[in-house]
């Protein structure tokens, strides 16, 4: 698949597995839901899941999207930022969205869970992406 084919798959997809790095340089690996918005990958996280520190201490990230042939797949590699604070409820409704192709039923019901959650975005912009032929 060529580059635009590989970022049409990340766009229609929105399950992965997400690899952060640990603190001993071993990966973590994270099942997601995650959203290509803008060009960037955005996955609503919580501020103290591992997924979270890891990203704040090496932004280093790849995302790796199966869909339902095993063999047809992409991974996104990036550099992460964290959204919080300010704007960041407008950011996690995008991200809810567009997961879910509808609006939230109760947008204000949805905000008061995710300020409750301390959920904030992890994103990154695709800087790699293959396989690519």
């Amino acid at each position: 698949m060529n580059h635009d084919e590989a970022m049409a798959y990340l766009g229609a997809n929105h399950r992965g597995v997400l690899a952060t790095i640990r603190r001993d340089g071993m990966p973590q690996l994270s099942h997601v839901s995650y959203a290509l918005l803008d060009g960037r990958v955005a996955i609503s996280v919580t501020q103290d899941r591992a997924k979270t520190r890891n990203a704040r201490r090496d932004p280093r990230v790849v995302l790796s999207v199966v869909g339902d042939d095993w063999y047809r797949y992409v991974v996104a590699e990036g550099t992460a930022e964290i959204v919080e604070g300010e704007g960041v409820l407008a950011e996690l409704r995008r991200v809810y969205e567009a997961v879910t192709g509808a609006p939230h039923p109760d947008w204000d019901d949805f905000d008061a869970a995710m300020i409750r959650d301390r959920r904030c975005v992890l994103r990154f912009p695709v800087e790699r992406l293959y396989p690519l032929t």
